[in-house]
């Protein structure tokens, strides 16, 4: 098993600070991060920055990434029902799918019970998902079909009863049209 990073070791603290001096550094000048973290105490070489800040900068590039694509989708796709968190859960499924196929490691060091886990509450995510759709149209229909309802029932008070089919239904696809 490969020896753990000396910037994993580091305290919670110190590493939200290496994390945040790296981003807002723009990923650059590891040498003085190097510098500052043994004025702190931590020995850890200039090599050792850089590598964690490359795999940190991949890291957050593919973050962007993800943020963008889901940005894409939410102005591509509005959420009626809720197709957002369904668009992303089928791109996070997608990045999980493609991070397993890239995966270079022994499989005999795979904890598979973990991404067997992950996979399965993702499926679970997803059905519960759907369900709520499901739920929320059934809910929408039912509103749409109180407020008919209301409506025909208020058109027939205000004339004693005398009013007509197509009058109803004029006033039944005003409803559908949000006008009345």
């Amino acid at each position: 098993m490969p020896r753990r990073s000396a910037v994993d070791m580091l305290p919670k603290e110190v590493k939200e600070w290496l994390d945040r001096a790296l981003a807002d550094g723009g990923f650059a000048d590891y040498r003085l991060l190097a510098d500052e973290l043994k004025d702190r105490g931590f020995e850890i070489s200039k090599s050792a920055v850089h590598r964690y800040g490359q795999k940190f900068e991949d890291r957050l590039a593919s973050l962007k990434l993800v943020t963008e694509q889901s940005r894409a989708i939410v102005l591509a796709n509005p959420d009626d029902d809720n197709a957002i968190n369904d668009a992303l859960m089928r791109l996070t499924q997608e990045k999980l799918f493609g991070i397993l196929m890239e995966m270079e490691v022994d499989p005999s060091k795979i904890n598979m019970a973990g991404i067997t886990r992950s996979i399965a509450e993702l499926g679970r995510a997803s059905v519960t998902q759907k369900k709520w759709m499901a739920e929320a149209r059934e809910q929408a229909r039912k509103e749409a079909e109180e407020q008919m309802v209301k409506a025909v029932e208020e058109a027939a008070k205000k004339d004693g009863g005398k009013t007509s089919a197509e009058d109803v239904l004029s006033h039944i696809k005003a409803i559908y049209r949000g006008e009345a």
